[in-house]
């Protein structure tokens, strides 16, 4: 169910719209609710006119008594609208009764057991949907208390829903960023564009923020890009204070440009939110060169551990740090698979927002990662863009599910999208090099080594890890990084260590990518694979015998090496 809050002046002419049977659509006009319950009803009479003047009489009884004191408010109408879904039984006249019952109660319009509430009438004029007629006034010449009317309207038809087995509509918070208007779609569809003015600058700030690594670069970036008009409003001292932007040639009836805050973009793009979350990025200063884009698939492994946890704050801000890196992926994509990933950071720009306020510093490496792979040109391999694009899947996975425990549905709805889309380009991205990887199979001998090795090391997955078309890839990356020094058994159950893996499609192909990046990096020493070994004994409660962390250039017992 949907509510429409308005107000208004005169309840006269309200009235008479609601009685007004020659409007398209209003068949049967009547009363099914009324503040006392025997308010006259002109649908029930021969004479309406007479009846209509009636109820307006009655119902501004309180706003004449509270006009003769100097007292009644300018706009003393309150007009509520309720319809139901398509997907919705038909209601009763009780039904609808009672749901205008809970409304003007929810609203502080008449609360329960109040004898001085505001006096209101429903009227019904058509299957689907009532009109909740009320004044302002109450009995004691008081003014409604009926603020966040919209909210409270809002929270009990969602309670009506569920106990009524109606379609349950999806709710917002608030926080999403400000749809086009009627007029700018129209507006669009005739300059032939496929995006309003508002949602092209939305797209293009977010972009350049995913992009910038200061206020100063953010600017720039934007003064940069081809069609985008940039107004920065400065301090007396010259520090920036905010900024404008504009579509080139968009322009209103007195071809004027029109300008947007960015506040007026989306909740997070003023500058004051922007600057917060351009501060919290880790700055680079590893002695050795790092790929960005295993960094940033490692650190975007990392986010559903953060969001299976209790510190809301923090799981927001990796929430917001993704929602930057999925911004950031179209400018380094290929052109076949750009659209798909931009409807993917478009979809997921909603998944970013919530009332959980984020604390940036806890996402600064996968920022870091993100803004260092834009500035480097466009990896060749498929690899790694597919290898980023299976982590990015899995946390779309998680991060519906935290909205879901949190009832955010306008954000789980987000994810859900969002997920159809990087699925989409993840299947275009991964085909050639998985099959690229299988090529390279290992001897059987090898093979069945390495079977033996995944089913010690995720029992739970096996079966569907080996029966995988995939598996000869997995085996040959393992094959590789066994030859470069690495041992398989570490790196499969480090792989597995890292990240469940119950929400992947495909565990086969996740172990792929995984065993592939963990095999780029140097191989361990002696020291560093019995602290490994050690630490992940102490996760899983275990010991971990002598013959197990001995160095690796010391040759194992013989029943060791039998077994």
């Amino acid at each position: 169910m949907i509510a429409k809050i308005t107000g208004g002046k005169g309840t006269a002419n309200l009235i008479r719209y609601l009685y007004d049977t020659k409007k398209k659509g209003h068949t049967d006009p009547h009363l099914v609710a009324s503040w006392d319950g025997f308010a006259p009803d002109p649908g029930r009479t021969n004479d309406v006119d007479a009846t209509k003047r009636a109820l307006v009489a009655d119902l501004d009884l309180h706003v004449k008594q509270a006009e003769r004191l100097g007292r009644a408010p300018e706009k003393h109408v309150w007009h509520c609208s309720i319809r139901a879904t398509k997907a919705d039984r038909h209601l009763s006249d009780d039904d609808w009764a009672d749901i205008a019952h809970r409304i003007v109660a929810a609203t502080g319009i008449a609360p329960d057991g109040d004898p001085d509430g505001c006096r209101w009438v429903a009227v019904r004029h058509a299957p689907d949907h009532i009109h909740i007629a009320a004044t302002t006034v109450r009995a004691d010449l008081r003014t409604a208390r009926h603020w966040n009317d919209y909210l409270t309207a809002d929270r009990e038809l969602a309670a009506v829903e569920k106990e009524y087995g109606l379609f349950q509509v999806i709710r917002g918070d608030r926080t999403a960023a400000k749809r086009p208007t009627r007029a700018e779609q129209e507006k669009a569809k005739r300059a032939g564009q496929a995006r309003t003015a508002r949602e092209h600058l939305r797209t293009t700030v977010r972009t350049a923020v995913a992009a910038a690594t200061s206020t100063e670069e953010f600017v720039h970036l934007l003064e940069h890009t081809d069609g985008i008009l940039v107004d920065i409003r400065h301090f007396p001292s010259g520090d920036v204070r905010g900024y404008t932007v504009a579509l080139d040639g968009d322009v209103n009836a007195q071809q004027e440009l029109i300008w947007y805050s960015g506040s007026e973009l989306s909740p997070d793009l003023s500058l004051p939110k922007i600057r917060k979350r351009l501060e919290a990025t880790e700055p680079q200063h590893s002695p050795r060169r790092v790929n960005p884009w295993h960094q940033a698939t490692a650190v975007a492994e990392r986010i559903p551990h953060h969001l299976d946890g209790d510190d809301d704050a923090a799981a927001q801000a990796h929430l917001a740090a993704f929602g930057e890196a999925l911004d950031a992926l179209p400018l380094r994509a290929p052109q076949a698979i750009r659209p798909q990933l931009q409807q993917a950071a478009e979809a997921f720009e909603r998944a970013t927002h919530s009332r959980v306020q984020a604390e940036h510093q806890h996402a600064r490496a996968l920022r870091s990662a993100v803004r260092t792979m834009v500035r480097e040109p466009a990896p060749k391999d498929g690899a790694l863009l597919a290898m980023l694009l299976d982590a990015a899947i899995l946390v779309v996975i998680a991060a519906h599910r935290w909205h879901q425990r949190r009832h955010h549905d306008q954000q789980v709805a987000a994810a859900q999208q969002t997920l159809i889309h990087l699925q989409a380009a993840y299947e275009q991205t991964a085909t050639a090099p998985l099959t690229v990887l299988a090529q390279r199979r290992p001897p059987q001998q090898t093979v069945e080594r390495h079977i033996l090795l995944i089913r010690q090391a995720m029992p739970v997955h096996a079966e569907q890890v080996v029966r995988d078309p995939v598996f000869d890839a997995l085996t040959a990356a393992l094959a590789t990084a066994e030859k470069a020094g690495h041992d398989p058994k570490q790196l499969l159950q480090q792989a597995t260590d890292e990240r469940a893996l119950d929400d992947a499609r495909s565990p086969a192909r996740v172990l792929t990518w995984r065993v592939e990046r963990l095999s780029t990096r140097p191989v361990p020493s002696d020291r560093a694979r019995v602290a490994r070994m050690r630490s992940a004994a102490r996760r899983q409660g275990t010991s971990v015998s002598p013959a197990a962390v001995a160095p690796a250039s010391q040759p194992q017992p013989p029943q060791a090496r039998r077994r």
